[in-house]
């Protein structure tokens, strides 16, 4: 057993199976996948530190891996945790901001969100009242050492967002042309691979 761990962090209809691919790439530490159960920032508040609290115990060094939401809920609970570095893949930097983008889309208002609690959306998204309030009565304070990668093609976070968040937390960016949220085309795991032995060091 390493004294070194990755902790893996999938983002929606993702698998801790996806943690394996990380193994080549930190070849001294322990990789593992969290399977977490959270569906929302205030569920995952409790899960992630419970889960991070215990493990730490085991590692003198803890590098976090996280995919979009993922990293989200990640940064919603763990930012005043013992982490070395981490790495966000398609970050969710700006959960306020995407409800109200779904909201916008949908045409719905925030008097309608408020009076019928939740609304499903045409695109498979259940927009909450109470997810909304929580955002914006907790906004994200990161202050651990991070790299971001960020698909040109993100349909979920815009540029002007992710630029604005990394320079907010004083976090390298690295931008892949053509690249989309879903990192998953062999292309597109070749230039993640690189980004990581770029910055692993």
């Amino acid at each position: 057993m390493s004294n070194k761990t990755v902790i893996y962090i999938h983002g929606k209809g993702g698998n801790i199976d996806e943690a394996e691919h990380y193994k080549t790439l930190f070849q001294n530490c322990d990789i593992i996948g969290f399977d977490y159960k959270s569906q929302t920032p205030w569920e995952a508040k409790e899960e992630f530190a419970g889960f991070f609290d215990k493990l730490s115990k085991q590692y003198k060094t803890v590098i976090l891996v996280a995919n979009s939401i993922g990293a989200y809920f990640a940064m919603n609970s763990l930012s005043d945790k013992r982490i070395k570095k981490a790495f966000f893949i398609s970050p969710i930097v700006d959960m306020k901001k995407l409800i109200e983008d779904m909201m916008l889309y949908e045409n719905i208002s925030e008097n309608e969100l408020q009076r019928k609690g939740k609304i499903n959306t045409s695109f498979g998204q259940t927009l909450s009242f109470k997810y909304l309030t929580y955002v914006r009565e907790n906004p994200i304070n990161w202050t651990i050492p991070t790299h971001i990668l960020y698909g040109e093609k993100d349909n979920l976070t815009s540029k002007e967002t992710i630029t604005e968040f990394a320079k907010k937390i004083n976090a390298t960016l690295t931008v892949m042309e053509n690249g989309e949220h879903w990192f998953h085309t062999k292309e597109q795991m070749n230039f993640l691979d690189d980004w990581i032995k770029l910055w692993q060091i």
